[in-house]
This record gives structure tokens, C-alpha cells and sequence, in this order.
């Protein structure tokens, strides 16, 4: 899924290895320097961590939903984290993908900013990635509240209000 690298900047002491694909072109997706700020405001994040982004369409979005959830429409975001195994020393932590028509439809009927909602999904994301979830009512609240703590940290509203 690497055919886009950057890394970010160096300003806390970290540097977090993007690698992006856009599958579908750059109308209405965020430019690569955007991914890397949402990224970067993540609390916590292991030194050296790499994280894999693809953007794609609504045809691939349902095809990856159905693959892995067994749920038949394209969703906002998927999260896969990175299982290594035994000796592995990747500092991956997994592959997002986003599908930019359901990212761009919610923003539309939610009121939200396009670019706030990218944001809101690949933080969420991320933090999936890192371990954080959303199944149980106490986890939910626990992941909600960092998630509104970073993007609050990037000037952007609260997403669940």
C-alpha cells in the first residue's frame, strides 16, 4: 500500500512514517501534509511508528466492508492493525482505509466541514490501530473523549455534538 512516503515533522521527538495511496484522485481528498498533522497530534504514539493510509472509492470501500466485516456497503473507515510476528521488528501499526464518497456524503448530511470530518475519521482511526475501541459504553466514552481532546487540540469542534 506504499506508493506515497512521508514523514513527519520532528518536533516532538517523533517521526511517524505515512504511507498514502489515493486510489481515486485528489478532488475533495486531503493532501498528504493534512494526514500527517492529524497523525501527529495523537498523544503517545511509539517512536518510529509507521501507519498505511488508502483512499479509496465507494465499489472498493463495500468490497473491503464485506471482506472484512461481513457487512455489505462501504463504510467511513477501516482499521487493520498490524499483527507481527515472533522477531518482527516493524514498527508498523496497521492500515486504514478510508472511503472518500462516505467520508464526503457524512460530512454533507451531519453539517460538518469535509476537511474537520477527515480529520474526526483518520484520528479515529489511528486510534484503533493503537488499541483503543468502541464496543463496550466505557470504552466508547473513554475513546470519544481523546478523540475530541485531539482534534480540540487542532481547533476542530467537538464531532459528537
Amino acid at each position: 500500500m506504499s506508493n506515497d512516503r512521508a514523514t513527519l515533522p520532528r518536533s516532538r521527538g517523533k517521526e511517524i512514517k505515512l504511507f498514502l495511496r489515493n486510489e481515486i484522485g485528489h478532488r475533495g481528498v486531503p493532501a498528504r501534509r493534512s494526514f500527517q498533522q492529524w497523525i501527529d497530534a495523537i498523544p503517545r504514539l511509539p517512536r518510529g511508528a509507521q501507519v498505511n493510509i488508502l483512499i479509496v472509492g465507494s465499489t472498493e470501500g463495500r468490497r473491503f466492508n464485506r471482506q472484512y466485516r461481513q457487512k455489505d456497503y462501504a463504510t467511513n473507515v477501516l482499521s487493520f492493525p498490524w499483527e507481527p510476528t515472533p522477531g518482527d521488528k516493524s514498527r508498523l501499526l496497521g492500515d486504514l482505509v478510508i472511503c472518500a464518497p462516505v467520508v464526503a456524503r457524512e460530512a454533507a448530511e451531519q453539517g460538518k466541514r469535509p476537511r474537520e470530518h477527515w480529520a474526526h475519521l483518520t484520528i479515529h482511526g489511528v486510534l484503533h490501530l493503537l488499541g483503543h475501541d468502541h464496543e463496550m459504553p466505557a470504552q466508547a466514552r473513554r475513546m470519544e473523549a481523546l478523540e475530541i481532546r485531539v482534534l480540540a487540540g487542532l481547533g476542530i469542534a467537538n464531532p459528537y455534538e
